[in-house]
């Protein structure tokens, strides 16, 4: 396993954006950019049911992550891991928090009727931090 260099984690906790890539039953990648954060060494993000993300991690778990940072597009982070979770305990609460990080609302203003949020936990196994 491998973690993500704290000269790094900056990039966790600002309003960077994140593609996330992920497998879709034929093998081809799928890539969607995401509100993104860390918990106890594990990168998380946030997505909803009936999404192509939770699908196809559910029947495999590998992920690759790209971050760049946003003030500065020549520092990035990629990371290459595994899912150890996709769970909808705490997804509501966790969606409201980055809104308020990202676009500085208290509530996630672009749930639609119905929708059930889903938390991803990600372990790292591969990681690459470039900065000039």
């Amino acid at each position: 396993m491998a973690e993500i260099p704290s000269e790094a984690k900056h990039l966790l906790e600002g309003t960077h954006f994140a593609h996330v890539a992920t497998l879709m039953e034929d093998g081809s990648p799928q890539v969607s950019p995401v509100w993104i954060g860390e918990e106890d060494g594990l990168i998380v993000f946030n997505t909803a049911e009936g999404r192509l993300k939770p699908k196809n991690l559910r029947r495999d778990p590998r992920i690759a992550i790209s971050i760049t940072n946003s003030e500065n597009p020549y520092e990035n982070l990629l990371v290459r891991g595994k899912v150890v979770e996709v769970t909808h305990e705490g997804a509501d609460e966790e969606i409201d928090a980055l809104a308020k990080r990202y676009m500085g609302v208290e509530e996630y203003p672009l749930r639609q009727p119905g929708e059930q949020r889903v938390r991803v936990k990600i372990q790292p196994e591969r990681v690459q931090h470039q900065a000039p």
